[in-house]
């Protein structure tokens, strides 16, 4: 499950053997397939491309201009890299009609130190409590998203041995002990195999964004019916109608009525990616 790299890791792995060109998007103007800072590896010899910048010509012809780049002996004091103007419209037969200037540079593995604060994902966060169905479906989704995921449950032999790359997986019993160690801005969803520990876990949530106010998105999968129960209880814990309005149940981008565990995780990885553009 969820064992694919990530493109950052596939670049640490294949620098080790040969230099790359690295093709970044340094700027556009208009409308462009991909924006700043997306980036590609292209390694030559017919090796391989190692992430995008947004397919089409463009990519194409970057491809190519990455392979002259890397075979072409370059003097000493020789630039140590190129930038390149792309008019999308009329040089490349594009119908986006914008500008791109990408960058070409050459990459060996001595520069990965480097590279990492450029390149390696910096996702939002994301803590996840639950390792059911649904649970694992969406951790198979937000892997190759730009999201850091925190995987907790209460049970032991519930993460699979292959869980996506940089994933944290936690046992914590109780399940809602995790809650205050949770990254600041977490986008906390709550799916465990059990209501009362839903209800724990969405209180303990509910008691830390009272003090610290630094989980901005708290999500509860189920009904509305299964909500208005959880709205009664937490009353009769103390919260506010106000405190309560900041729950989000069901989850999932609206619309999406589909009921299958992939379908779910779909529904809610988008909805996340919704919140974390609007948190900017």
């Amino acid at each position: 499950m969820g064992g694919d790299k990530t493109a950052w890791q596939r670049l640490q792995e294949n620098l080790a053997g040969a230099p790359a060109c690295l093709v970044t998007v340094e700027s556009t103007q208009g409308s462009a397939p991909r924006e700043a800072g997306a980036w590609m590896a292209v390694f030559g010899g017919g090796g391989p491309v190692i992430g995008t910048i947004g397919g089409g010509h463009l990519e194409w012809q970057s491809i190519a201009d990455a392979r002259d780049w890397l075979a072409t002996a370059r003097p000493a004091g020789a630039p140590a890299s190129l930038l390149v103007r792309h008019a999308l419209g009329p040089s490349l037969g594009q119908c986006c009609g914008g500008v791109v200037r990408v960058r070409l540079e050459c990459i060996t593995a001595a520069e990965l130190p480097a590279l990492r604060e450029r390149l390696a994902p910096h996702g939002c966060p994301v803590a996840l409590f639950g390792g059911g169905h649904v649970g694992h479906a969406l951790a198979r989704v937000l892997a190759p998203l730009p999201f850091a995921l925190h995987w907790i449950d209460s049970r032991d032999g519930i993460f699979p041995d292959d869980a996506p790359p940089g994933t944290v997986c936690e046992h914590s019993e109780p399940v809602q002990g995790a809650v205050p160690t949770l990254a600041p801005g977490s986008l906390v969803l709550v799916m465990s195999f059990s209501h009362a520990e839903d209800l724990d876990v969405v209180a303990a949530c509910l008691q830390r964004r009272r003090t610290r106010g630094d989980l901005p998105f708290i999500g509860l999968i189920g009904s509305r019916t299964k909500w208005a129960t959880f709205r009664r209880r937490l009353g009769e814990r103390g919260f506010t109608e106000a405190e309560l309005a900041g729950i989000t149940c069901p989850i999932g981008q609206p619309g999406i009525t589909g009921k299958a565990p992939e379908v779910i995780a779909v529904a809610v990885a988008a909805q996340l990616l919704q919140v974390a553009e609007g948190l900017g």
